[in-house]
């Protein structure tokens, strides 16, 4: 692969900030991604209280079902002593979700190898299935491209209730037929029926949305000792009672204060990414595999659309005695991972980390720091296809993204046009317009004749509009294949005018490179510099 690196598209003046450590986001952070933020962190966990013994125990035992890997071993057991994690997470997304997934993992697990050499301690990769998250809508699809446009694939099984992703099964039959459908569309390569086959096969084994995305997710990491937990599982809400006791307890003062730091993360210019509120509980009731957002008022929590109602005491012996049944929220799950593991560092997309700012005042609140903030890498992946486009059309794989090739495109659709057709029909219709209004005057005394005639212009004139858009698609089939070009890398590179990372599944670029590409992309020299990275394959 040809690695390069450019400015980040799209940046938010809050990215651009963060990545050049501006001092006033001390006031949102307590560390920044620097040497002296990740000493200073590891030093602060030494006092960090975790059962490790039993955090141990509850990872082991949900990754018991995925083929054994010596690396993940070896990391539950440095976890089980005094390893630090750098720890991030994503919706339990079909085929992985988008590839910032894929790219998300991938800053967690270097991220951790490069900690672990520059403090000398064990620094292990986590990653955090939000199986409780319940926006099916969201994760039940992928996209692939098509002729230059996104395609969508749905996998339409899907409840008509906030049902987490941890509690809603997946047939086979029908998400074989997802998965035929998304591989109908990927250009056939030596690796395509051997692909096809291998995950038609992992279909046949999983039968949750979580389930597919853990399977697949270690499939890919294995060999890198990547830990995975689902955030829904029973035996990890368990694990978390004292934990939602505490939540539940000062439910009151953590609204306060988020909605508090938010307000001034907006008065700095960021906006409000969360938009919290004071009566907000900041945690779910959930029933039957459903979830359901609480409020606080006086005491007292309630869903009023649901109709439930719960007193402090009763849902403190939920806590206690049903963790299961509760559910963290955007506010009160990074508070709960911080609880549960001792973070070294959070590695999050621009939005996690915007979300983030508002935590600060909410963690010394209960006595902790905020770990290091890192943003995950972001990159964008050239098929070959697009890099002999590119080339051919003599244009730098940055002109995607600040609008260069949009506008080549267009100037070559210009000058593709028949500007003398062009002239020669609107010349005929001003002519025709002309004697048409010599009609009108003529027949002003007749309406009737005279609506007749300003119709008959009008057909007329749709016909004018016909051939004009004929000659125009004569002169676009005759240069169809360059146009051809422009729609694909723009299709591929950067769809809907955002990062293609937004849009597409590993698979199609697996469906490319081979069984090798998760490897291939950890061999390449990343760095967490807030660039955006470009690789060609």
């Amino acid at each position: 692969m040809k690695f390069d690196q450019i400015d980040q598209p799209n940046s938010s003046s809050f990215l651009v900030d963060f990545h050049n450590q501006k001092e006033e986001l001390l006031n949102f952070f307590h560390f920044l991604p620097n040497e002296y933020s990740y000493k200073n962190r590891a030093l602060s966990l030494k006092s960090h209280p975790v059962n490790r013994g039993q955090l141990t125990k509850v990872i082991r035992e949900y990754m018991a079902f995925l083929p054994q890997s010596d690396k993940v071993d070896l990391h539950l057991g440095e976890l089980e002593k005094n390893a630090l994690v750098v720890i991030g997470g994503q919706q339990a997304g079909l085929l992985t979700g988008p590839m910032y997934s894929i790219h998300k993992a991938i800053s967690i697990v270097l991220l951790a190898k490069q900690q672990r050499e520059a403090l000398g301690i064990p620094v292990i990769p986590v990653f955090w299935i939000a199986g409780e998250d319940h926006d099916l809508d969201e994760i039940n699809s992928t996209f692939t491209p098509n002729h230059g446009q996104l395609q969508k694939h749905t996998y339409n099984d899907r409840p008509n209730r906030k049902q987490m992703a941890s509690h809603t099964a997946v047939e086979v039959e029908k998400l074989q037929l997802f998965i035929r459908d998304v591989f109908k569309q990927f250009t056939e390569t030596t690796y395509t029926k051997q692909m096809l086959q291998k995950y038609l096969k992992m279909a046949q084994h999983v039968s949750t949305y979580s389930e597919f995305f853990t399977v697949m997710m270690h499939d890919f990491f294995a060999k890198e000792g990547l830990l995975l937990i689902d955030a829904a599982y029973q035996p990890l809400r368990q694990y978390e009672s004292p934990y939602f006791v505490k939540m539940i307890e000062h439910a009151q003062e953590i609204a306060s204060l988020v909605v508090e730091q938010e307000t001034s993360f907006q008065q700095a210019g960021y906006g409000q990414p969360i938009q919290a509120s004071k009566d907000s509980a900041n945690l779910f009731i959930v029933e039957n595999g459903e979830r359901f957002l609480l409020k606080h008022h006086n005491g007292v929590f309630v869903n009023e659309v649901a109709g439930y109602q719960f007193s402090k005491l009763q849902l403190l012996d939920i806590a206690k005695n049903n963790p299961e049944r509760l559910s963290n929220n955007v506010v009160t799950r990074p508070l709960m991972q911080e609880m549960v593991f001792p973070v070294l560092a959070f590695v999050g997309g621009p939005g996690e980390l915007a979300y983030w700012a508002a935590f600060k005042t909410m963690f010394e609140h209960f006595d902790m720091e905020l770990p290091v903030m890192v943003p995950r890498l972001s990159i964008t992946l050239v098929d070959g296809k697009s890099s002999r486009y590119l080339d051919e059309i003599d244009l730098r794989v940055e002109s995607v993204f600040n609008a260069d090739l949009q506008a080549h495109k267009q100037a070559f659709m210009n000058d593709i046009k028949d500007v003398v057709a062009e002239e020669m029909i609107q010349e005929m219709k001003l002519t025709l317009i002309e004697q048409y209004q010599k009609l009108e005057d003529h027949l002003a005394k007749d309406k009737q004749l005279n609506l007749l005639t300003k119709k008959n212009l009008q057909l007329h004139d749709k016909q004018f509009t016909y051939l004009s858009r004929k000659i125009e698609d004569t002169d676009l089939l005759r240069h169809e294949v360059k146009i051809r070009k422009y729609n694909h890398i723009e299709g591929i590179l950067f769809p809907e005018y955002t990062l293609q990372e937004r849009w597409f599944s590993p698979l199609l670029f697996l469906n490319e490179v081979g069984p090798t590409f998760i490897e291939e992309l950890l061999s390449q020299p990343f760095e967490f510099n807030g660039k955006h990275t470009i690789l060609s394959f």
